[in-house]
């Protein structure tokens, strides 16, 4: 099978150091990662190897991961992987083959254009069913991380 990535960029009318902390710190997070469910904030300290954890309405951890690459105001990327559910955890098993978020930020005259990739949905036993409801995702989510970068820009 082949891969299996949702790939999404968008031009925000921010700085790059302003994009990142709306993908990074608590009081923006709380705002966005309900897309895929959470409640409440991502928790990281966002440093090359730290876990990521998201919370589910009960305030359990339900998704979990690390920190992979990590490059302030540049590049963002850590795995998920959902601790409940086993369609949603890689066919291997291996920690390797977990879901990956990737945030990439270059600067664009005075803005910023943000470029996700979200996959490898092909490592998972319901990928091919679970990339287009991703999709859908991301084709909402972008536009609410501009409109809250955007808003909350302080120049």
């Amino acid at each position: 099978m082949h891969e299996l990535y949702v790939k999404r960029s968008i031009k925000i009318d921010a700085k790059s150091s302003h994009v990142w902390e709306v993908l990074t710190k608590p009081e923006f997070t709380e705002q966005w990662a309900g897309a895929f469910g959470a409640t409440g904030p991502i928790d990281s300290s966002w440093i090359l190897g730290g876990e990521v954890s998201w919370k589910n309405a009960k305030g359990d951890v339900y998704v979990n991961g690390q920190v992979t690459d990590c490059v302030p105001g540049r590049l963002l990327r850590f795995t998920v992987c959902d601790i409940f559910n086993p369609s949603l955890q890689p066919s291997s098993g291996l920690k390797a083959d977990e879901i990956t978020q990737s945030y990439s930020l270059a600067a664009d005259g005075k803005g910023t254009i943000l470029s996700t990739a979200h996959g490898d949905f092909a490592k998972l036993p319901n990928g091919a069913t679970l990339f287009p409801m991703v999709e859908q995702v991301w084709v909402r989510l972008l536009p609410t991380l501009k409109e809250l970068a955007e808003r909350t820009n302080v120049v």
